[in-house]
């Protein structure tokens, strides 16, 4: 057997994710509050960026270096993205809202109560999960806090009391019970649901536990719809974090018959490089350190307005193939896929997934995620349909339905054939379930 060496030699292409890509990449997928941020620290941490007041922004020098950066510059050479990646960014948030531990607190502070009872209640506050539930026994917290349990089970009576009815609870039942106590309300069949039937109740089998109980299935109904107004997580309405509102990145605007796409960057702040540092750079001493910070200048201010050509660049797209929507509402969305709107503009696929990812679009009919726009669907009478409007569809059947007697999967599937929809009943369940409609059995009325 003979054994042979040599050297070929081998061209091949592939993409190198530089810095300046991966920064690209961060640019591109940031919605517009976090863009802001993101700049308001590139302000911070690099001296030769500075915020001009004018909107028009100023022409970068000709630099050999600059050229050389610029023709490895390519955004549609970007690898494709995770959907871990797409996840919606957490937008702005007004002054933060007091805590559930800092409302119960407040309450405590009034009370007259022994030292130990309020560093037991006190103790228990802070043991509380988000939705107010006490998730450690008597005993440990007890234990904890030094103090005798008999101590502990005032304490934990005390913080039963306070405002928002049913934190402190140990359970579910003992929650609904505990709100229900503070309502004052008479309906005996109330506590009995809760301390017996809330499997049953959320499985809709109300007629069994009419049968049961030797009642009509209208009376337990009727308790059911009381018990329905209590909160299983009382705690939740006091969020760690307060409320977040919702920013458009871009704004499609009617305009007599067309349609005006805005990409909302008026917040942003406008930047150039500070003249100062650029006479510096003919100092051969600060030249290396200068030359680095002023191409990462340029990388950023040429990266910001890329992705504000490429988020307009989509957006057009999507309103040109969703004209139906633009011009009618939700239920005329039809089936989009991102390789559509890419082959259109002439971009990446993973380009647009990007531009996409975690923004949202105020339009005619209200504020959407821009991937609202990107989804399957079924063909119809008048040509394809997206699932969005499917669900449209279904909500509307199961609004005009007869209560006492609601249309199950298969009644709307034979619907929905009728009004030329050509689907399955697994989809009309799973569109239903998405769309956040229980089944009939739970949806039906006995009085």
């Amino acid at each position: 057997m003979r054994l042979e060496y040599g050297l070929t030699l081998q061209q091949q292409q592939r993409l190198v994710m530089t810095q300046e890509l991966r920064q690209a990449l961060t640019v591109l997928q940031l919605p517009v509050v976090d863009l802001e941020r993101f700049i308001q620290q590139q302000l911070l941490e690099n001296p030769v960026l500075e915020v001009r007041e004018e909107a028009e922004l100023l022409a970068p020098p000709e630099q050999p270096w600059l050229r050389a950066w610029e023709a490895e510059y390519d955004w549609d050479l970007l690898p494709p993205v995770r959907d871990e990646e797409e996840e919606e960014t957490p937008r702005t948030q007004p002054a933060p809202a007091p805590t559930l531990a800092e409302h119960l607190h407040d309450q405590l502070r009034l009370l007259a109560l022994s030292r130990e009872e309020r560093r037991a209640a006190a103790f228990l506050i802070d043991s509380l999960d988000d939705n107010g539930y006490l998730t450690i026994s008597l005993e440990e917290a007890a234990r904890a806090a030094n103090v005798p349990v008999a101590v502990m089970e005032r304490a934990l009576r005390i913080v039963q009391s306070l405002e928002p009815a049913g934190v402190g609870a140990r359970s579910l039942q003992e929650c609904l019970l505990l709100q229900w106590e503070a309502l004052g309300m008479e309906n005996p069949l109330v506590p009995v649901l809760i301390r017996r039937y809330l499997d049953d109740l959320a499985a809709g089998r109300l007629s069994r536990i009419a049968a049961d109980l030797q009642v009509t299935p209208a009376e337990v109904q009727a308790a059911a719809d009381l018990l329905r107004h209590l909160d299983p997580k009382p705690g939740r309405r006091f969020g760690r974090e307060g409320v977040r509102y919702l920013v458009p990145d871009v704004t499609v605007e009617r305009v007599g018959d067309q349609f005006v796409v805005l990409v909302n960057d008026g917040m942003l702040p406008r930047l150039r490089i500070s003249p100062s540092y650029r006479r510096l750079l003919r100092n051969p001493d600060a030249r290396p350190f200068l030359e680095r910070k002023v191409q990462a200048a340029l990388w950023l201010i040429r990266a910001i307005e890329q992705r504000r050509r490429t988020l307009y660049r989509v957006t057009e797209a999507i309103v040109r193939q969703q004209q139906g929507f633009f011009r009618h509402g939700p239920r005329y969305l039809r089936p989009l896929t991102l390789r559509e709107v890419a082959g259109e503009i002439g971009m990446h696929e993973s380009t647009v997934s990007r531009a996409v990812a975690g923004k949202y679009i105020q339009t005619p009919h209200g504020l959407f995620p821009l991937k609202f726009f990107f989804s399957s669907g079924v063909e119809g009478m008048d040509g394809a349909l997206s699932a969005e409007a499917v669900k449209r569809m279904i909500r509307d059947l199961v609004a005009a339905e007869d209560p006492r007697r609601p249309l199950s999967d298969q009644a709307l599937t034979e619907a929905l054939v009728r009004m030329g929809v050509r689907i399955s009943r697994r989809t009309v369940a799973k569109y239903r379930e998405e769309a956040g409609i229980p089944p009939s059995a739970r949806r039906r009325r006995y009085g």
